[in-house]
């Protein structure tokens, strides 16, 4: 992997870094990316007001990802190859954590999160003295997810609940926040989506303390094209499903 200092690069003239939700605490924001060079910028843009603190994991994108969230404002970890979204989660969490963060924040590139709801998620987190809080889009506003999304969802609820013993209500959201006491104790080992199983199990394992948050998620057009078309939404499906059975 290669890390890009942002040093040098040409921030975006409205993409200003504010002090975030808490400025006791210092919160890193984790994007992950793949060929997201339409959308990476703007979704830097929109998550500097909530902390000045944002890394993306560009996941051996062969377009200008790595360069246009330069030119937004963040620090960019570039993989050489294509790992897959759960290693480069990895990488960012574990960036994060030698930076010094106190609070982690991930999300995904494609413009589908709303990097406002951080700050209701930080003071939700502490208020509650969790360990993990995952966003929930289905007790928050959920706009243009199509019927196989739903259907690959809640494919994904009833895996996880039959796995892990739990009910989360929205284990497939890319919209999480941890604590790095936590972070530090979690381990993603599967690269691929599987990864969000492999999350639950273990925060369930380790007793830490989850709560789920109502969130924003809008489907664009962009993003129902780049990754949550149908098709590739039962490519998930088998990766869910061929993760547990090599776990």
């Amino acid at each position: 992997m290669n890390k890009s200092p942002n040093s040098g690069a040409t921030t975006l003239d409205l993409c200003q870094p504010e002090s975030g939700p808490s400025d006791a605490k210092r919160i890193w924001i984790v994007i992950t990316a793949y060929q997201e060079a339409q959308t990476v910028g703007q979704v830097v843009c929109n998550s500097l007001p909530q902390s000045p603190y944002v890394i993306v994991v560009d996941d051996g994108s062969e377009d200008e990802t790595a360069q246009r969230a330069l030119e937004a404002g963040a620090h960019v970890v570039r993989h050489t190859f294509n790992l897959g979204q759960g290693a480069a989660l990895q990488t960012g969490i574990t960036f994060a954590l030698s930076e010094g963060a106190d609070l982690i924040v991930t999300m995904d590139a494609d413009g589908q999160h709303d990097p406002s709801d951080i700050a209701y998620m930080v003071a939700e987190l502490e208020a509650a003295g969790a360990d993990v809080a995952l966003g929930d889009r289905f007790s928050g506003r959920v706009i243009g997810i199509t019927w196989r999304r739903r259907i690959i969802l809640k494919c994904a609820w009833f895996l996880i609940r039959m796995t892990s013993g739990r009910a989360i209500s929205d284990s497939q959201i890319g919209l999480r926040l941890f604590s790095a006491d936590a972070a530090i104790k979690l381990s993603i080992t599967q690269n691929r989506m599987a990864y969000a199983s492999e999350l639950i199990n273990q925060i369930t394992r380790l007793k830490l303390k989850i709560i789920e948050i109502p969130v924003s998620v809008t489907y664009t057009n962009y993003s129902i094209r780049k990754g949550q078309s149908g098709f590739n939404s039962i490519n998930i499906l088998i990766d869910l499903i061929v993760g547990r059975l090599v776990k």
